[in-house]
């Protein structure tokens, strides 16, 4: 397996870089190598790499491991990364509960001063993902939908405390605070020391004497609300909207996360899309084919006149320039029409007598079999 490059390579940036450069670096890279504009091979894993180097150095507590500890910090428990939530916005990992100090401490003794500030602070919640089917021309040209959501949010009257004053907030008296008890035990090894949440204030190291009346002491209420979505024109199957605030509730006073809204794109009975492009199979008669035609071929916009040359052959492919999807970055693809040269099945004894008079006016040439035959070696 290769070797991670340092996350501050991959993005090309120095190890003092601010938020800012991180970020413009990521932006530019990104934009360099997102499958959906670079078809190179390796481009798809380099854009990974981007990504998780961003989404480790973005984040300030994520890149203070990363500075003193490296790629291990992202390496514990069997391989499994506590960060790992995909690029597509992503599910809040467990990092914020996860101290490496944390784990030395329960073999060796001793406790992480930064763990045990963290444990009772506000935490975010994690982001939340539900999905939308629309039809196909709804993905072209955007639309407005209704999504009835179910979300946490703080309780208006206690403002997440739980508490019905804030006179009613206690230190813990078990804990002294800190979120966090520490016991000892007997081992082989000797006297091992491990640190747990606290019982009584389930880490927050805040005691309640009076529950809020409103919540009943939860800190939240249920919300049942119907959100209006703006699906974006050119939008196309997996993408996601990402709306603030609306995913599962935080801790201690912390702020909610985020609703993922993935879209998924019903098929169209005739139209295909790739990518910015559409496909279509467009039916002619074989005399259409030779002669030559103009027809008024489909297009997600409307109708749109084509022109086809005499002679046209089964399978030929005519492109109608602008007539793809305008997509969400701006550009505008093409629609690719494929020619169905059909033989008739059903002929009437009139366009029988026909078709044997343009025959027999053919005969003194060869047909096509005859010249294939001549040509063909066993």
């Amino acid at each position: 397996m290769a070797e991670k490059r340092d996350y501050y390579e991959v993005l090309g940036v120095s190890k003092t870089a601010s938020a800012d450069e991180i970020r413009q670096a990521y932006r530019k890279l990104a934009k360099k190598y997102h499958p959906d504009i670079n078809k190179e091979a390796g481009a798809e894993e380099k854009f990974k790499e981007v990504q998780e180097a961003y989404d480790v150095l973005k984040d300030d507590q994520k890149r203070a491991a990363y500075d003193r500890f490296g790629h291990a910090a992202f390496d514990q428990a069997a391989g499994q990364n506590p960060f790992n939530g995909g690029f597509g916005g992503g599910f809040s990992g467990g990092f914020q509960d996860v101290d490496l100090g944390d784990i030395f401490s329960s073999f060796f003794g001793g406790g992480s001063s930064r763990r045990t500030r963290s444990a009772n602070g506000p935490q975010r919640g994690d982001d939340s993902l539900t999905r939308v089917k629309i039809s196909f021309m709804d993905a072209i040209n955007g639309k407005d939908i209704t999504l009835k959501v179910t979300y946490d949010e703080p309780c208006a009257h206690c403002h997440g405390t739980g508490a019905d004053s804030p006179s009613d907030i206690h230190t813990c008296h078990t804990c002294g605070g800190s979120g966090y008890v520490r016991s000892q035990r007997q081992t082989i090894l000797g006297t091992m020391e491990t640190q747990s949440p606290c019982p009584t204030c389930n880490g927050t190291g805040k005691e309640v004497t009076n529950k809020c009346h409103v919540c009943g002491g939860s800190g939240y209420s249920r919300v049942k609300t119907d959100l209006k979505v703006k699906i974006p024109a050119g939008i196309n199957n997996g993408q996601q909207i990402r709306i603030p605030g609306k995913g599962n509730r935080g801790l201690n006073g912390g702020t909610n996360g985020d609703l993922f809204i993935e879209v998924v794109v019903a098929e169209h009975e005739y139209f295909v899309r790739d990518g910015s492009n559409i496909h279509l199979k467009v039916p002619l008669s074989f005399m259409e084919a030779a002669l030559g035609t103009e027809v008024d071929v489909p297009t997600v916009y409307g109708d749109v006149k084509m022109k086809i040359p005499a002679g046209t052959q089964p399978g030929t492919v005519l492109r109608l320039k602008g007539k793809g999807v305008k997509d969400l970055r701006g550009s505008v693809g093409d629609q690719y029409v494929e020619l169905e040269v059909k033989t008739p099945t059903n002929l009437s004894k009139k366009q029988k007598d026909l078709l044997e008079q343009l025959k027999n006016a053919d005969s003194g040439d060869e047909s096509f079999f005859e010249r294939f035959k001549k040509k063909f070696k066993w």
